[in-house]
C-alpha cells in the first residue's frame, strides 16, 4: 500500500514539473513570434497546464479506467473554474473584459455541453473522440484567424528564448509528464482496488491535483499584472479538457463509465458552477477578493456528490 502511494505520489510530482517546464519553454517560444498575451493564455498556456489531463486521459484508456478519466477531466474542470480562480483572485483580483468573458466562457460552455452529451450513453467511442478533437482544433484554428500572430521586431525577439533553446525543454518537459501520468494512473487504480474507492472519486482527486499547475501559473500571471495570461489560461483549460483531453483519451481507446448517475450528477454540478462563476466575472469585470470567497464555497460541494 506505500508502495502504491509512493508511487501515485512521485507520478503527480513529475506531471507538475514536467508541466512547468514545458509550459514556461512553450510560453517564450509563443512571445518569440510576436503572439498576443490572451491568445497564449488561451492556447499555448492552457493546452500546456492541460498535458497532465491529457496524458492521464491516454493512460486511464488504455487501462480501462474510463470512471478515473472521466472523474480525472470533471474535478479537474470543476477545480479550475471554482477553487483556481478563487486562489487567484485572493492573490490579485482577476481582471476580465466582458467580450472575452462572453466569447471564451461561452466556448468552455459549449465544450462541457458537448462533454455531457457523449456520455449520456455512459460510453464514448473513438469516432466520438475524434470528432471533440476535431471541434477544438477548429476552435483554435478560428481564434488564430481573428486573434492570432503578428509581426515581432527583431529588438523584442532577442529577448525571448531562442527556438533552440526552448524546444528541448519543451521535450523534456512532455517525457516528465509521460512518466508521470503513467506512475499515477497505474497506482491510483490500485490504490482504489485496495481501500474499495470508487475510481470515480480517486479521478476527482487526480483532477484536483492536476489543476496545480493552472493555479500556479494564472496565481502568478496575476501577481505580475498579466490579466490575459491569468484569464485565458484559467478559460483556455476549461475549453481544452471537456473536448481535446477527453477526446483523446477515448481517441486511444473506447471510454466507458460503470456509474452514469454519479457522472449525471457530477457533470451537471460542473456545468452548474461554471455557469455562475461565468455570471460573476461578467457582472463584475472579473472576481474581487468577494468573489473568491464564493468561487472556494462552490468547490466544496463537489466532493459530497459522486
Amino acid at each position: 500500500m506505500l508502495l502504491e502511494v509512493a508511487g501515485f505520489l512521485a507520478g503527480l510530482a513529475l506531471l507538475l514539473v514536467g508541466a512547468d517546464r514545458t509550459i514556461d519553454a512553450a510560453a517564450e517560444l509563443a512571445l518569440y513570434y510576436g503572439v498576443p498575451a490572451f491568445f497564449i493564455g488561451v492556447t499555448v498556456i492552457s493546452i500546456g497546464t492541460s498535458i497532465p489531463e491529457m496524458t492521464t486521459s491516454i493512460y486511464a484508456s488504455v487501462y480501462g479506467a474510463g470512471d478515473l478519466l472521466v472523474g480525472n477531466i470533471v474535478g479537474s474542470e470543476t477545480a479550475q473554474i471554482t477553487l483556481a480562480i478563487g486562489v487567484v483572485a485572493f492573490i490579485a483580483r482577476i481582471e476580465a473584459e466582458r467580450r472575452n468573458v462572453l466569447v471564451y466562457g461561452g466556448a468552455m460552455i459549449l465544450a462541457m455541453v458537448i462533454m455531457i452529451l457523449v456520455l449520456e450513453d455512459g460510453e464514448i467511442i473513438r469516432s466520438e473522440g475524434a470528432l471533440m478533437m476535431l471541434a477544438y482544433v477548429a476552435f483554435i484554428h478560428d481564434l488564430y484567424s481573428n486573434e492570432g500572430g503578428g509581426e515581432v521586431t527583431k529588438e523584442v525577439a532577442e529577448e525571448q528564448t531562442p527556438p533552440q533553446r526552448a524546444i528541448p525543454w519543451i521535450v523534456a518537459g512532455i517525457a516528465l509528464v509521460v512518466v508521470g501520468g503513467y506512475l499515477m494512473v497505474t497506482n491510483g487504480i490500485a490504490i482504489a482496488r485496495l481501500l474499495g474507492i470508487p475510481e470515480f472519486l480517486v479521478g476527482l482527486l487526480t483532477g484536483l491535483g492536476t489543476t496545480a499547475p493552472e493555479i500556479a501559473v494564472a496565481g502568478l500571471a496575476a501577481r505580475r499584472g498579466e490579466a490575459g495570461i491569468s484569464v485565458g489560461s484559467l478559460l483556455g483549460s476549461n475549453i481544452t479538457d471537456p473536448v481535446f483531453s477527453l477526446g483523446i483519451g477515448a481517441l486511444v481507446a473506447d471510454v466507458a463509465v460503470t456509474n452514469s448517475q454519479t457522472v449525471f450528477v457530477s457533470t451537471g454540478y460542473m456545468l452548474a458552477v461554471s455557469l455562475a462563476v461565468l455570471g460573476l466575472m461578467y457582472w463584475q469585470r472579473g472576481i474581487d477578493r468577494r468573489g473568491a470567497v464564493v468561487c472556494v464555497l462552490l468547490y466544496l460541494p463537489s466532493f459530497v456528490l459522486f
